[in-house]
């Protein structure tokens, strides 16, 4: 034993992974496919803003939008403007999130408040929430706190109806299994029914975030002050064109980050789910 090479003993170090060419571009092909569509669209946007068939004041070139991008982004305006959009959108969002879902799990275990909040959202769903934005200035002024009441207002009738729904879809077997080993009323809400209806409920979510960067828009549009919106807004009055669709692409492209971004925290959250298990175009 003496005698046998201790480097035949060593575990032979990890293999490198070669580097898969035909898979990187087996996968950047489809990213391209994926794409195909809003590429084709960008480009068209810029053939024809360059054809003449319309004014520079019209439909600037989409590349003159992106000079204004970059411009902004070395300034430092990009960044102020797109992260109070964010502040304001996220915390009317957070509020909404949690006070919908508080109500509608009340709502789907005690009768008298699905009996009070019931009609409440019934009514209240439907109706353009925005038209509640001058009632809203009245009561509460042209900051923040209006901006983010507003949007808490909007978004919060997706969750509680997401919240509601999930919590009748869990099994009754599985309630009255529980019941029948002695759990508490609390301990089936908090450890059987809202896990059982989280997938339900971060549908609601998903619904309710865009909902709340477009409402968050709006406002600052309507309200003035700094923000996306604001900045389009006076982009507007100013006749800046370029300000105004360097604006939309910026709300579009901080806008589908977030839908990617609540897409990976589900992902993250449900992995015990079986949902998890199944195919994802998100």
């Amino acid at each position: 034993m003496a005698g046998i090479d201790q480097h035949t003993l060593a575990p032979s170090p990890p293999e490198r992974r070669a580097f898969d060419l035909p898979e990187v571009a087996r996968v950047f092909g489809w990213g391209l496919i994926a794409w195909a569509p809003v590429i084709v669209l960008l480009v068209a946007w810029e053939i024809f803003a360059r054809s003449g068939a319309v004014t520079p004041f019209l439909l600037p070139p989409l590349s003159r939008v992106l000079e204004r991008m970059a411009s902004e982004l070395t300034s430092g305006e990009l960044f102020v403007a797109v992260g109070l959009t964010l502040w304001r959108a996220l915390a009317g969002f957070a509020i909404s999130a949690v006070l919908g879902v508080l109500i509608g799990l009340a709502m789907a275990r005690v009768r008298f408040f699905y009996w009070f909040f019931d009609p409440i959202i019934s009514i209240g769903f439907p109706i353009p929430k925005i038209a509640f934005l001058p009632i809203i200035v009245l009561w509460l002024g042209f900051y923040d706190v209006s901006k983010i009441s507003m949007i808490a207002f909007n978004t919060i009738f997706p969750i509680v109806t997401a919240t509601v729904v999930g919590v009748y879809a869990v099994e009754k077997e599985i309630i009255w299994s529980a019941r029948n080993l002695g759990t508490s009323e609390r301990a089936l809400l908090w450890e059987i029914l809202l896990p059982a209806a989280l997938p339900q409920i971060f549908t609601g979510l998903q619904v309710a975030l865009p909902i709340a960067l477009i409402v968050g828009v709006l406002t600052e549009m309507a309200m003035g002050g700094y923000g996306v919106g604001g900045t389009m807004q006076t982009a507007s009055r100013m006749a800046d064109s370029l300000g105004v669709f360097a604006g939309i692409i910026e709300i579009a492209i901080v806008g589908y980050a977030l839908v990617k971004l609540m897409a990976v925290l589900r992902r993250r959250l449900l992995k015990w789910h079986q949902e998890a298990q199944e195919p994802t175009t998100a």
